[in-house]
Parts: C-alpha cells; sequence; structure tokens
C-alpha cells in the first residue's frame, strides 16, 4: 500500500508540471491581428542562411498569417545568425518586402539572412 501512494504523488506530480508547461508555452505566443498562426523556419542544408519560414492557419486572416512568417522569419535569422537583416527571395527589382507563397492552409516566405563582416 505504500508504493501506491508513492506512485499516485508522482502521477500528480508529473500532471502538474505538465499543466504548469503547457501555461508557458500559451504565454508565449505571439498574436497577429488577434489570431496565434503557428509556424516555423528551417535553413536549407546548403546554406542555412537560406530558409524557408512556414505558418498554419493562414485561413483566419491573410494579413496577420503574413505578419506572423516575417516574425518566423526574422526569429530564424536572430537565433541562428545574429541578425534581422533579411534579403527576400523572389522579389522583383525595385519591389520591396517578401514574395509569401499560399498551399492549403500554410503560408510561406523565403530569404536569406544578411551577415555583415
Amino acid at each position: 500500500m505504500r508504493h501506491a501512494g508513492k506512485y499516485r504523488l508522482g502521477a500528480v506530480a508529473l500532471l502538474a508540471l505538465a499543466l504548469v508547461a503547457g501555461c508557458t508555452e500559451r504565454k508565449e505566443r505571439v498574436l497577429f491581428d488577434g489570431n496565434y498562426y503557428p509556424g516555423k523556419a528551417r535553413g536549407e542544408r546548403e546554406d542555412r542562411r537560406d530558409f524557408t519560414a512556414t505558418v498554419r492557419r493562414a485561413g483566419r486572416g491573410i494579413e496577420g498569417a503574413q505578419k506572423a512568417a516575417v516574425h518566423e522569419a526574422t526569429r530564424y535569422c536572430i537565433e541562428n545568425f545574429g541578425t534581422s537583416e533579411i534579403v527576400w527571395s523572389g522579389v522583383a527589382e525595385g519591389q520591396e518586402g517578401p514574395v509569401y507563397a499560399r498551399s492549403g492552409d500554410r503560408l510561406s516566405v523565403s530569404g536569406r539572412c544578411i551577415i555583415w563582416k
């Protein structure tokens, strides 16, 4: 019987830890136009400065999804190279800003982190 109490206490502690971890994650979410767009950015194998940032749930609002994609891209460059300067892929000469690609409920943007030496 003494062992059953230890297991229950351990299970309660584990559950409490999981709940606290879940709350922390929610607090760290960044909202764009009032919505959360889960995202990630991945560097290319050949040169990690080249990347693609993708967000999901673009159907909640395209403008918010665009802002979220740029945020993911900027965060990727800062975390990996210490810079927020990006040259966006696919931008025609004379134009500014990123070019967005949409596939279903996902929105992506590609670019290259600029490192000044």
